[in-house]
């Protein structure tokens, strides 16, 4: 088969293609550039330097394409617009959706692509016409979590040579290779911010405006930089510790109030920080909306998170009602919420709309 491999520079996708020529396919890596990089603070030229010598070690052809336009419409004006509406975005799924397995499909298939490829850590497995999602075998790095959004057509499109094997594994057949990945540092964070100072970025798009931070019970605390900079359950960064009529305990974000400005906060984990079940909105199935109206299962409110037991309540085709089956930490309106059966199968996901 003629595969296109998402190739980033990173020791996984160099790894994916090294796997898929070795089990005799035609390999071709293609670079994608998904940000305007005019502050020269980005690693994309870096990247494709390492591109290069990995497809030239590899001896397999390699190309770039450049999808700038493409991710600021489809996603960075989302990643904008959530932070305008008090939310804590996660625009490295809808990156996924939109950019990796989109336009990025299309023109594998002008390459003529059998299928593409990428160096996530999941699986897929084909059962009654249908393609299902799921865990990797190596759950420390499973990535399924940001997969959730794909559709049928983009799953079935799509392989994943790490599915089987771990990140050590992955790191001694780049060094085997002698492949300059091999001890390249993961990347981590948002694509488009970098290394970059996140506020100091995020304030070239939206302005911020400065107020209280408050305690539930109006006492004013300290001053916020701007609500778009915190996020529910955040410890670090609210400078307001040491205060001599406090208790001594950690000072944690709970809430926001957008129309007065406010950010709430507690000293110590109180009641308030913790849900008991959310509302989530868009959805998206894999492989289908359930016949059942309601079961039980598993759930994950962010990356890294233990699965967690819930209970769900399906209220139209892409709204969900998800119960604790325990009260749940800092759940974040704007993160996406997404549900597995205990196999590890990923019932797919939907954005956090309301907490209760």
């Amino acid at each position: 088969m003629r595969i296109v491999v998402g190739i980033s520079g990173g020791v996984d996708s160099s790894v994916a293609c090294y796997l898929l020529k070795k089990q005799g396919h035609e390999v071709i890596g293609l670079f994608m550039i998904n940000w305007d990089e005019n502050d020269g603070q980005c690693s994309a030229a870096d990247d494709y330097e390492d591109v290069k010598r990995v497809c030239t070690k590899l001896d397999i052809p390699y190309f770039s394409v450049n999808y700038a336009k493409e991710y600021y419409d489809r996603v960075f004006q989302y990643f904008l617009n959530e932070y305008k509406n008090g939310r804590t975005p996660n625009p490295d799924v809808l990156c996924n959706r939109e950019i990796k397995f989109g336009p990025f499909l299309d023109k594998a298939r002008q390459l003529g692509a059998d299928m593409i490829a990428t160096g996530h850590y999941a699986k897929t497995c084909k059962k009654d016409g249908k393609v299902y999602l799921q865990k990797a075998h190596d759950l420390s790095k499973d990535q399924s979590y940001f997969l959730n959004q794909l559709s049928q057509e983009q799953l079935a499109s799509v392989l994943f040579p790490l599915a089987d094997i771990d990140k050590t594994q992955v790191r001694e057949i780049a060094k085997e290779l002698e492949l300059s990945t091999a001890e390249k540092k993961d990347s981590t964070g948002i694509c488009f911010i970098g290394e970059r100072n996140f506020r100091k970025f995020l304030k070239q798009y939206l302005p911020a405006q400065s107020g209280n931070i408050c305690t539930l019970d109006g006492k004013v605390v300290g001053q916020h930089e701007g609500l778009m900079y915190y996020t529910i359950g955040q410890r670090r960064g609210l400078n307001i510790g040491g205060k001599v009529d406090g208790n001594g305990e950690r000072w944690f974000v709970l809430k926001k109030d957008l129309e007065k400005n406010i950010l709430y906060v507690s000293q110590g984990e109180c009641e308030e920080l913790f849900s008991n079940g959310l509302y989530a909105d868009t959805f998206n199935w894999i492989p289908c909306k359930p016949d059942e109206k309601e079961f039980d299962c598993y759930a994950k409110f962010r990356y890294r998170q233990p699965d967690q037991k819930v209970h769900v309540t399906v209220l139209d085709g892409t709204h969900i009602k998800v119960d604790f089956a325990e009260p749940q930490r800092a759940i974040t309106e704007g993160q996406f919420v997404v549900l597995y059966l205990e196999d590890g199968t990923c019932l797919g996901g939907g954005i956090i709309d309301k907490k209760y």
